[in-house]
């Protein structure tokens, strides 16, 4: 066999094999959408999501930052063969990634970890990226409040309206920035129908309340429309009378928590039902 052709098989093999010995990601894990380009030569060996959970960020003098939300933890591994980068040159690439995107560092502690957060359409993110050896482990909360399974029932509105004249509604949902009442609202619909059917003399006042994220007169003109698409919806899915209900919109002037925060934000999102004259 010619000389050439035979480095030429050798090369052949030789690449087949360390494509071979590449590993492959774990079925199922992906890179999170904060960092999707990653480290050179790492693999995903393991992921771990939730649709709403908690996690301590680090500070330093052993701190915490507990950040809630949607919650994701991906962990790369360094491949067979592979020359592993130094950890200053694991945790700048990443300080840069989520400078480039307007994000600014929290804590970190140098050769080993660093956290911070960014603000991308309207959501508030915290990511950390710790170092070990041969491993990245990326840690990132996309906070929001969490989904709002059980809501009062008609009774304990009712029971509200007679103490306090009004109660609020934190079962009712929508899309940002819009004021179409979504399907998984219904439970909450359902109760405040059974309130309303359970007393015919019984009028309310649906007000719609937001955050203060966005221009006032757009929170309050949103507001509006939200607490009028309740009314409707009421009207419309179970036969109330229309007389017997008034939307109005307050926006962000009524919280009933501080707006620096999501989970402070997520309580004042929501519909009060107040007993109307």
């Amino acid at each position: 066999m010619k000389p050439l052709i035979l480095r030429t098989l050798l090369v052949l093999t030789l690449g087949v094999a360390t494509a071979a010995l590449a590993e492959s990601d774990k079925k199922g894990c992906t890179d999170p959408a904060l960092f999707p380009i990653r480290m050179p030569g790492y693999f995903i060996s393991d992921c771990k999501s939730a649709e709403f959970d908690a996690y301590d960020f680090k500070l330093i003098k052993g701190q915490k930052n507990r950040q809630e939300g949607k919650f994701t933890f991906v962990t790369y591994r360094l491949e067979r063969g592979e020359a592993e980068p130094s950890a200053v040159a694991i945790l700048r690439n990443y300080e840069n990634a989520l400078a480039k995107i307007g994000g600014t560092v929290a804590a970190t502690m140098p050769n080993n970890w660093v956290n911070g957060t960014v603000v991308l359409d309207g959501r508030e993110i915290w990511t950390e990226i710790e170092r070990g050896n041969g491993l990245i482990w990326i840690r990132v909360v996309e906070k929001g409040a969490m989904k709002q399974h059980v809501v009062a029932d008609a009774a304990a509105m009712s029971n509200d309206l007679r103490a306090t004249g009004h109660v609020a509604i934190y079962g009712i949902y929508f899309d940002t920035g819009k004021a179409v009442v979504k399907p998984e609202s219904k439970p909450a619909l359902d109760e405040v129908a059974k309130l309303l059917k359970a007393d015919p003399s019984l009028k309310l006042w649906v007000v719609g309340h937001t955050d203060w994220v966005g221009k006032v007169d757009d929170n309050m003109r949103l507001a509006q429309a939200r607490a009028e698409a309740v009314a409707a919806e009421l009207v419309n899915a179970y036969g109330i009378n229309v007389g017997r209900l008034k939307g109005y919109g307050v926006g962000p002037l009524a919280p009933v928590a501080g707006n620096d925060d999501e989970a402070g934000r997520a309580k004042n999102r929501r519909v009060d039902l107040v007993k109307a004259p």
